[in-house]
């Protein structure tokens, strides 16, 4: 069984970038499609961009395109969420998740059945 776990949270500064990783272990991401989600206080887990990782199909929440990219290393077996120009509005908790027979828009909005791993926590503030 394929786990995720997230890496690259902490401070982040309004107008500054963080990178998030996703580490795949115990097997590979070829079936996947791999995603990140947020959750902020007080609000229901939004899907923030995922990717097909065999094909590179991209989803991206419409308000969230331009600042954020998402992207792969398969060698690596890490998922990547660079994230520019924050702001405030952009703490949460952070999630990466994987689905499997699925689609980028399914995973990131749908009714996919997500792998999850134990997320990182962002704060953005100055």
């Amino acid at each position: 069984q394929v786990q995720l776990g997230e890496a690259g949270g902490g401070l982040g500064h309004p107008g500054g970038s963080l990178r998030l990783s996703c580490v795949a272990s115990g097997g590979t991401l070829d079936w996947a499609v791999v995603g990140w989600f947020r959750q902020a206080p007080g609000k229901q887990r939004e899907g923030v961009s995922c990717l097909q990782w065999n094909g590179g199909n991209t989803y991206y929440e419409n308000s969230l395109k331009g600042r954020f990219t998402i992207a792969r290393d398969n060698a690596k077996k890490t998922a990547y969420l660079q994230m520019n120009g924050l702001t405030p509005n952009d703490t949460a908790d952070y999630y990466c998740a994987g689905g499997r027979l699925t689609t980028t828009q399914e995973l990131c909005t749908g009714n996919a059945t997500r792998y999850w791993g134990q997320g990182t926590r962002v704060t953005v503030s100055s």
